[in-house]
C-alpha cells in the first residue's frame, strides 16, 4: 500500500524556499501545492519552475487552505514566531527553518502553540540526518563511547559573512531580521547535533563572548547595516555533570578547525570538520588491549546496508524525508522543535553573558529573553 500523499503550503519563495521545493520534488508522497511570498516576481518563478499551481503574497491566504496537511516556513528568524504559530492555529502541522526563533521567548511560544493546537512542529536541523550523526549516535547507544561528560562544538569559515563576503543577502547580518549571526545561522546546526546526541541535558550555566574583528568591505558593511557577530565563543554546563564548549566562526584568521566531537569515558567519536584541507573523516577513538586505538568506519557501505535491510530508513535521509515519514504515521517525529529551543537558550546565553561579562544560569537567560518578532 502506498503512503499517504502530504499536500504542503511553503511560505517564502527566496534562496532556502527554493531548497525545500528541490527536496521535495525528491521525495515520493510529498506534493507542494501553494507557496507564498510578497515579491511577486520571485514567487512566479519558483512556482513555475516547481510545478506549483497556487501562488499567494498574503501568508493569510495560505494558511487558510483547508486541502494543506502542512505548512512549511521558509523566512528570516525573526518571522519564524509570528507566521508559525497562526499557521498552528489555523490547524496546519508546521515545519521551520532554522534557528526555531529570533529568542527563546519566541521559540517557547511556539511549542506552547503547537501544544495548544495538537500540532506538530518540525525545525530543520539537517545536521541530525547526516550519516555521522546516525553512526555517533548507534555507538553512544551501544556503549562505545561510556559515560559522557564533554563535547566541542567547532565550526569555521575563513571568510563566509553572509553579503559582505558575497554570500546570500543582507537580512542574515542585521539583528532587527536575524537577531544573531554566525552563532545562530550556522553554529545551531552544531550544537543542535551534539545535544541530541548527548540526550537533550538540562542547561545550568553558560558564559560566552561575541566577537566583529576581521577587517570587511565598508561600504558593504554600511548597506548591510552588520550589527551581528561573525565568531562566537563559549561553554556550557548541564545537569549531570555534562559539559560543552563552542567555538563558532563566519570569519577569522585560522586555516580550518578540527571536527566537533565528543567523548565518554570509554571512547570518543570526532565529528567531520571542514579545513583548507578538504573534509575530515567520521573517526572513533578508544583503548584496546592497552593500546590507545583511532579507527574510521565505511560509512557509505553500512549506509547502503542499512536502506537495504532495515524498515523506514529513509525517513532518516534528510529533515524534510524525516518530515513527511512523520506526517505519514511512518515514523515519530524526532524532538528537533525542542532541541532547536535548547540550541537557542544556549546562544542566547553566550549573548547574555558577553553582555553582563559574567556566567550566566539557564533561568537568568530565560527571564531576560523578550520577543524579537516582526509585526505583520
Amino acid at each position: 500500500m502506498s503512503a499517504k500523499t502530504i499536500r504542503i503550503g511553503i511560505i517564502g519563495a527566496g534562496l532556502i524556499g527554493k531548497e525545500h521545493l528541490e527536496r521535495y520534488a525528491k521525495i515520493e508522497g510529498a506534493e507542494v501545492v501553494a507557496l507564498c511570498d510578497i515579491n511577486e516576481t520571485q514567487l512566479r518563478k519558483m512556482a513555475d519552475q516547481f510545478g506549483v499551481p497556487n501562488t499567494y503574497t498574503d501568508f493569510k491566504a495560505l494558511i487558510a487552505r483547508d486541502d494543506l496537511d502542512a505548512v512549511d516556513v521558509c523566512l528570516h528568524n525573526n518571522l519564524h514566531a509570528p507566521i508559525t504559530i497562526a499557521a498552528l492555529e489555523a490547524g496546519k502541522h508546521v515545519y521551520c527553518e532554522k534557528p526555531i526563533a529570533g529568542s527563546y521567548a519566541d521559540g517557547k511560544r511556539m511549542l506552547d502553540a503547537a501544544k495548544q493546537a495538537g500540532r506538530m512542529l518540525h525545525v530543520q536541523l539537517s545536521f541530525l540526518y547526516l550519516i555521522e550523526t546516525i553512526a555517533a549516535k548507534m555507538l553512544i547507544e551501544d556503549g562505545k563511547l561510556g559515560k559522557l561528560y564533554h563535547a566541542r562544538s567547532t565550526g569555521h569559515r575563513r571568510r563566509g559573512r553572509p553579503f559582505v563576503d558575497g554570500y546570500a543577502t543582507k537580512e542574515f547580518n542585521r539583528k532587527a531580521t536575524a537577531s544573531g549571526g554566525a552563532l545562530f545561522d550556522m553554529g545551531v546546526y552544531r550544537i543542535s547535533q551534539l545535544l541530541y546526541l548527548m540526550g537533550l541535558p538540562k542547561v545550568k550555566t553558560i558564559t560566552g563572548k561575541t566577537y566583529q574583528e576581521v577587517e570587511m568591505d565598508e561600504a558593504r558593511r554600511a548597506i548591510s547595516g552588520f550589527d551581528v557577530e561573525e565568531l562566537g565563543v563559549g561553554f556550557v554546563r548541564f545537569e549531570g555533570g555534562l559539559t560543552l564548549d563552542i567555538i563558532e566562526a563566519w570569519a577569522i584568521h585560522l586555516n580550518g578547525f578540527e571536527g566537533s566531537s565528543l567523548v565518554g569515558n570509554i571512547g570518543g567519536v570526532r565529528l567531520p570538520g571542514h579545513t583548507s584541507q578538504g573534509k575530515t573523516p567520521f573517526s572513533y577513538h578508544t583503548q584496546l588491549s592497552d593500546m590507545d586505538m583511532d579507527a574510521t568506519f565505511d560509512l557509505s557501505y553500512a549506509n547502503y546496508r542499512w536502506h537495504q535491510l532495515r524498515e523506514n530508513t529513509d525517513a532518516y535521509d534528510s529533515s524534510q524525508e524525516h518530515w513527511i515519514a512523520a506526517l505519514q504515521g511512518r515514523v515519530e517525529l524526532l524532538p528537533t522543535a525542542e532541541i532547536a529551543l535548547q540550541t537557542i537558550l544556549v546562544s542566547e546565553g553566550i549573548y547574555l553573558s558577553d553582555l553582563l561579562e559574567r556566567e550566566v544560569t539557564a533561568e537568568e537567560v530565560i527571564a531576560a529573553s523578550q520577543s524579537t518578532a516582526l509585526n505583520l
